[in-house]
């Protein structure tokens, strides 16, 4: 597969990709290529810089701080709902009814709930959220 940037007669820039250079010039030839902005079909390939490779290492280092950034924002994220909200463990199904239909006074809950216990409260509108809990530390 290849990416070429292309500029219709109107100025124009968009990208589209291709199976090879080959499928572009067919493609542009028969009139298949066109601009989305103005439906023009007069395109042609812009100027662009080659794309040059990460190489393997450079890529996992990036992979690595990427992962360590999701699991910090994971982490701030169970901080703040552990400070703000009440732990009501396997009853989260049942307290999140009760607050939903007014039974109780309204607040801020956590807990554990099944795949299944979660769609239910979804399909009767209660709002939830799932929420990837990591284990504090290096457990």
């Amino acid at each position: 597969m290849i990416k070429y940037e292309l500029k219709c007669r109107k100025d124009h820039v968009f990208e589209a990709w291709f199976y090879d250079s080959a499928t572009y010039d067919t493609q542009a030839a028969g009139g298949k290529v066109v601009c989305p902005v103005c439906n023009s079909r007069k395109v042609t390939k812009a100027p662009m810089a080659p794309r040059i490779g990460k190489s393997k290492s450079e890529v996992a280092v990036a992979e690595a701080k990427q992962q360590a950034m999701a699991l910090k924002a994971l982490a701030e994220i169970r901080d703040h709902v552990e400070k703000n909200a009440d732990y009501v463990g396997d009853q989260f199904a049942e307290e999140a009814r009760k607050i939903h239909y007014g039974e109780v006074d309204k607040r801020s809950i956590y807990g554990e709930a099944t795949k299944e216990e979660a769609k239910e409260l979804v399909e009767e509108g209660v709002e939830v959220a799932m929420i990837p809990w990591l284990p504090r530390g290096d457990a």
